[in-house]
């Protein structure tokens, strides 16, 4: 299939790259939304965040309400909610990473392609250089026999009879 898409580009004198453009597909609302969250869950702003909020959440609940507050020593809630958030996320994560390995299977089947015509394309161009270079050869070597020709009628020019030879 990939080959026969390379050589008819190549048949057509088209570029593949145009042809790579096109693909295209609109991603859906969960896509952009799975995108989104994969990239700002695995960004420092993210810890920096979390991080802060785990500190406000232990500080506010062990310091400032001195273990009397929503969320006393063990954090049991502060538990249970970053278990939630790892839930969540884990799933959404892999949704991003699986659309990501299905581009570079896409840009690995591009590539492929691309080098395929460029290796083809590259063979054409040798065939034609040996082609040209055999042609200028023998086009060489004509042109030389005329001139061992034209040579020798000077030479038997100057040794004729008329002409004395020095």
């Amino acid at each position: 299939m990939l080959e026969r898409t390379v050589l008819e580009h190549l048949q057509n004198d088209h570029t593949l790259t145009d042809k790579l453009e096109e693909e295209g597909v609109p991603l859906t609302l969960g896509q952009r939304m799975a995108d989104r969250i994969a990239t700002f869950g695995g960004s420092w702003t993210f810890i920096g965040l979390f991080f802060g909020v785990l500190l406000l959440w232990i500080g506010l609940n062990a310091w400032v309400f001195a273990n009397r507050g929503f969320d006393p020593y063990p954090f049991i809630l502060l538990n249970l909610l970053l278990s939630c958030i790892a839930a969540l996320q884990a799933p959404v994560i892999m949704m991003s990473q699986n659309r990501q390995e299905e581009k570079d299977r896409q840009r690995a089947k591009n590539d492929y392609m691309i080098n395929l015509k460029s290796e083809l394309e590259i063979r054409m161009l040798h065939e034609k250089l040996d082609h040209l270079i055999m042609h200028q050869q023998q086009d060489l070597l004509e042109i030389q026999g005329i001139q061992v020709e034209m040579m020798n009628d000077i030479l038997n020019r100057f040794e004729s009879p008329g002409i004395p030879a020095k």
